[in-house]
């Protein structure tokens, strides 16, 4: 048994409204417990998760630290139905608030969540797998230099 109480989630739209809530209040365990026990999430840089368990442990680390004084915040959501009980649910996030590094005051920033969502037997729902992108402007894809550095770059300005 699963020590993630299942909340009532009765629409799919309702699946970041959750997420988002859950990080505002900096409870992990909330966070986690949209996701199926089985659930894959990827976060921003690559970073896979391969189980509803490792979700939590990486939000509460990233809550605790990463994100400790962060605030976000749904700027627009899209449902697509691929069937009557299973959807992509897209948002436009903004994130503020990020703990600074290294001297490095972080910037606000967006972002887009790709949560795969399906109806369950009970008639919440619940997210079978997430993606979270950075959103980076006027940039077409990144480049890889010699050093290893990856850089977001605009090939149509090189033309």
């Amino acid at each position: 048994m699963s020590h993630f109480k299942s909340l009532e989630i009765i629409k799919p739209e309702d699946i970041p409204n959750t997420f988002v809530k859950a990080w505002n209040l900096k409870d992990a365990k909330m966070l986690a417990s949209i996701f199926d026990e089985d659930a894959e999430f990827i976060n921003v840089t690559g970073l896979w998760w391969h189980d509803r368990k490792s979700i939590f442990k990486a939000h509460d680390y990233g809550l605790k630290v990463i994100f400790k004084d962060s605030e976000l915040s749904i700027r627009k959501t899209k449902v697509k139905y691929l069937s009557d009980k299973i959807a992509v649910v897209n948002a436009r996030v903004h994130l503020e608030g990020q703990t600074s590094i290294n001297g490095k005051n972080a910037q606000a920033r967006n972002t887009i969540f790709t949560f795969v969502v399906h109806q369950k037997e009970n008639g919440n729902w619940s997210c079978a797998s997430a993606q979270n992108t950075d959103i980076v402007p006027a940039k077409e894809t990144h480049i890889v230099d010699e050093e290893g550095n990856i850089e977001a770059v605009d090939y149509s300005s090189n033309s």
